[in-house]
């Protein structure tokens, strides 16, 4: 028989992980920062109900097996020691126990990590954005340093070439006005030696004796004199001494040093920077990407390409896609579900389209898991859940949604999510006397992904379906999983081969390590109860008919424990579990 008594309903389900903390600093921990209502996740309501709701397991004062615990006063925010200090005074206060809210620490602890690892990441990606952005201003400022130097030598070239040109054609002038000048000093020169001549010549004659030799050089001379005087003597200068205005043209040189001030012509734009996925930024058929441009080049639009990354693709699916952007983001759609995809953009302008980006790999949100209704197993402290993940990459984690269901005008309340499962199973712990709707959800970089179908789950008492790998040939479990059927045959020793988990069975034996008890049943029982008592070690059995008991046996469980069923005539066996225990079970 059952002997569960009160003191074992009180203790704590063996499915919670406890921690003790025996040291008084551990537990001044507690006083130095003290922990609220809100940092114990408990919200005030107006409803009664409501805060009934949200209300955590108090510590009822009254029992002597709690009175040997650590607790943690809400109302007064300080823990309570359970040797050297009342806790009368904390009577009518909300109280907990002391590793509940080391729990609660620890939970918010690990959710302030992964914000900071979150934090982290998101520093490192800025820190390398600052990394570019210095390169890419000394690349502009070479480039741009590299135009001016070539500008201002294009035009000094061209004004040593003007200046060469004018100070040529002034040396041309000057060297024609000096001959010209030449030539006329030339001509005064021979003129002016013939006029002295001829005066010498008539001075003579005036002086000579002899009369008739001086009449006859006289007469010479005198006709020397009127050739001289028929030639006409030129005694304007044969050229001017002022230069030529001259007016130089400087409209190319303009040009070239309005081409320096100006902004020059564009360029293709540098490549863009791609930036890291952010978290929760992709659905199952969609991403958002982001890249930064940290150039001060002239950018008009933006080819954004991606293609999947996977070898199993088909050639199509291979191929890149382009799309014309106008921003520094897209949102990528008509994308596979937890697939990877890499994504590199160019930035153009009307000089033309500047080089690629590094790639970039982004990932979409997985597929939806499908829960194994089957393969759920329940008690009246937790749940055992196994699900499949539908997505041919693996996921970062998965969570659970657990909703309560009351009768109240709240409908479902989400009473606990349980995040970071690594794997396709989960121990959930619950309530007793509950219905409850459970769900879940793969996530991934990209994000979370829709949640699974929910599944009702009860606990009060354990659930289980029945395996069907397990079973013989000649039963069969229905498509309710707890229905085993046994078809009629001629020949109970068939030739159909055995599974390699299968059992074969007895009825109305009690068997324990190879003995079975000398035990009558006079009234063949239409339905057995079944009672586990995991910790106290027994397993009961009963005549619900007319509640009776049959057998109990004693032991020291250390593994799972596996009901089995069977049946060795033609009909069926339906099994009913998640019920609560009857009263007459209970001594």
């Amino acid at each position: 028989m059952d002997t569960r008594s009160e003191e074992n309903e009180a203790e704590p389900p063996r499915f919670y992980h406890l921690e003790l903390y025996d040291s008084a600093e551990d537990l001044e921990l507690f006083s130095e920062e003290p922990f609220r209502r809100r940092d114990l996740g408990l919200c005030e309501t107006s409803k009664t109900q409501g805060a009934e709701e949200q209300r955590l397991p108090s510590v009822d004062n009254t029992r002597e097996s709690d009175k040997m615990e650590d607790t943690y006063c809400i109302t007064c925010c300080v823990p309570i020691r359970a040797v050297g200090q009342q806790s009368g005074d904390h009577s009518e206060h909300e109280v907990i126990p002391l590793s509940s809210v080391v729990e609660i620490a620890k939970d918010e602890f690990r959710k302030n990590v992964c914000r900071l690892e979150d934090q982290i990441a998101h520093l490192e990606s800025f820190s390398s954005h600052l990394e570019e952005i210095f390169i890419t201003i000394e690349e502009n400022f070479a480039r741009q340093e590299q135009n001016l130097e070539r500008g201002y030598n294009d035009l000094m070239l061209t004004l040593e070439q003007r200046y060469e040109e004018v100070m040529q054609a002034l040396g041309e002038e000057k060297k024609e006005k000096l001959e010209g000048l030449y030539e006329q000093l030339v001509s005064c020169g021979g003129n002016l030696d013939t006029c002295k001549d001829l005066m010498e010549t008539i001075e003579d004659l005036s002086q000579g004796e002899n009369k008739v030799n001086a009449i006859k050089a006289a007469v010479a001379t005198s006709h020397r004199l009127v050739d001289f005087l028929k030639k006409d003597v030129d005694i304007d200068l044969s050229v001017p001494t002022n230069f030529e205005a001259r007016v130089i043209d400087f409209s190319d040189i303009q040009e070239l040093m309005d081409s320096i001030n100006s902004v020059p012509a564009p360029l293709p734009p540098c490549a863009p920077v791609m930036n890291t996925q952010d978290p929760n930024s992709a659905t199952g058929t969609s991403v958002k990407v982001c890249w930064s441009f940290f150039s001060e080049d002239i950018v008009e639009s933006y080819q954004l390409y991606y293609k999947r990354v996977s070898n199993e693709t088909s050639k199509e699916e291979q191929d890149a896609f382009m799309l014309n952007v106008k921003e520094t983001y897209c949102t990528v759609t008509n994308l596979a579900p937890n697939a990877q995809y890499e994504f590199w953009v160019k930035a153009l302008n009307r000089a033309g389209v500047g080089s690629a980006s590094e790639r970039a790999v982004y990932i979409t949100a997985p597929l939806a898991p499908v829960l194994k209704r089957k393969e759920i197993q329940s008690c009246e402290h937790a749940a055992l859940v196994r699900w499949e993940s539908g997505n041919t990459n693996p996921v970062d984690s998965y969570t659970a949604e657990l909703s309560k269901l009351t009768d109240g005008e709240d409908g479902n309340i989400i009473t606990e999510s349980i995040v970071g499962i690594p794997n396709c199973e989960a121990l959930i712990q619950l309530e007793p006397g509950h219905n409850y709707l459970l769900s879940v959800k793969a996530i991934n970089m990209g994000g979370s992904s829709e949640r699974s179908e929910p599944v009702s789950i009860l606990s009060t008492g354990t659930s289980f379906t029945l395996n069907e790998d397990t079973a013989h040939p000649l039963l069969s479990v229905l498509e309710d999983g707890l229905t085993i059927a046994c078809c009629k045959t001629e020949s109970p020793k068939c030739e159909w081969p055995f599974r390699e988990n299968s059992f074969t069975r007895h009825t109305y034996e009690f068997l324990n390590n190879g003995m079975t008890p000398d035990i009558t049943i006079t009234v063949p029982p239409r339905r057995i109860g079944l009672l586990l008592d995991y910790d106290k070690g027994s397993l009961s059995f009963f005549n619900t008919d007319i509640m009776q008991h049959l057998y109990t046996f004693h032991n020291h469980f250390q593994d799972f424990v596996c009901p089995c069923f069977a049946l060795e005539e033609p009909g069926t066996l339906r099994v009913l579990n998640g019920v609560v225990m009857p009263t007459y079970a209970i001594s």
